[in-house]
């Protein structure tokens, strides 16, 4: 059985949202027979769109022929096609003709303009989820995930989360021994661990200039203490709600879950180059006790304590001879 796999882009898409998740069909689709897949290319006019890059795919225009699989790009163009009325009922009519509709990056803009997320769970690029959920209030965003399937619409983050949402679409069709085979050929993780806040607005929070920086670095002082909001609110001068709600606005995550990161970051950073006992780094880093500490790493990285030590041992033990 072969499947249609359709990828939607428009002036300004980014094209690794785009050319991931193909590459991943085409690499599954490649030892079958009939071949798994047939990839497709579709936008508003038929010919080359140029991408963010400059670099063009060519597309096939709109039509009404049967998809098993929509997949929606994003990039710096999706606002624009966001409100094109033209692409967002071709949308609506392929969600209806499809088994299923999925959208890469900010293409989550475009399925949620389409009204195809009301009421739904979904993501998108870590970087502009605060402004998803502002645009759209009956989406249930989460911010931290790679990809999330809601029914039939499926939604990732950013750019090689594609990749990602592509490797467990396979897996749906093919079964788990297939996307493995695929994640081998490449090179990437079946099932990368941990969400989205590891790359995430922490980091833009921390930036020179934020007003939040000199809050993080206060806290980043003292993880073994207890950092409530009103403790942080109370270090930038702010009451505790306006602190809470401004937090969440610019970072798309609630200070409690900030300084869980910071705590993260620093205790993974002493159980990968020291050999200090768990214990006492989740004593350290505020965690408390050891359970706690591999339960909020199995959240944030996917794998206890422990196997991160063991995996760092290993990368940095001498090659033999």
């Amino acid at each position: 059985m072969t499947r249609t796999v359709a990828m939607l882009v428009f002036p300004e898409f980014q094209l690794l949202d785009a050319a991931g998740p193909l590459t991943a069909f085409e690499a599954a689709g490649r030892d079958t027979a009939p071949p798994a897949y047939r990839l497709r290319v579709l936008a508003r006019a038929a010919g080359a769109v140029p991408s963010s890059s400059g670099m063009q795919l060519v597309a096939e225009g709109f039509g009404a022929e049967p998809l098993d699989t929509l997949i929606v790009a994003g990039g710096w163009g999706s606002r624009r096609e966001a409100a094109c009325a033209e692409t967002l009922a071709f949308v609506r009519a392929a969600a209806v003709r499809a088994r299923r509709v999925a959208s890469v990056c900010t293409g989550a803009f475009i399925l949620a303009a389409a009204g195809l997320l009301d009421g739904r769970r979904a993501t998108t690029h870590w970087a502009r989820a605060a402004e998803f959920a502002r645009a759209y209030p009956r989406v249930r965003v989460e911010p931290d995930r790679i990809f999330i399937r809601d029914g039939a619409i499926w939604t990732s983050a950013g750019i090689t989360a594609g990749i990602d949402l592509a490797l467990a679409l396979v897996a749906d069709d093919l079964g788990e021994a297939v996307a493995k085979r695929v994640a081998q050929q490449l090179v990437v993780y079946h099932r990368r661990p941990g969400g989205q806040s590891q790359f995430s607005a922490l980091l833009e929070a921390d930036r020179p200039g934020s007003r939040f920086s000199p809050v993080l670095a206060w806290a980043r002082e003292r993880l073994g203490e207890r950092l409530p909001v009103e403790r942080l609110a109370e270090h930038a001068a702010m009451s505790p709600r306006h602190f809470a709600r401004a937090f969440l606005a610019e970072t798309g995550m609630t200070p409690a879950k900030a300084v869980e990161r910071l705590r993260l970051e620093a205790a993974r950073e002493r159980i990968e180059t020291g050999a200090e006992p768990i214990e006492g780094v989740a004593s350290r880093t505020g965690f408390g006790d050891p359970e706690r500490m591999r339960r909020a790493f199995l959240r944030a990285f996917g794998q206890p304590p422990q196997a991160l030590r063991r995996a760092s041992r290993v990368s940095s033990a001498p090659a033999s001879p």
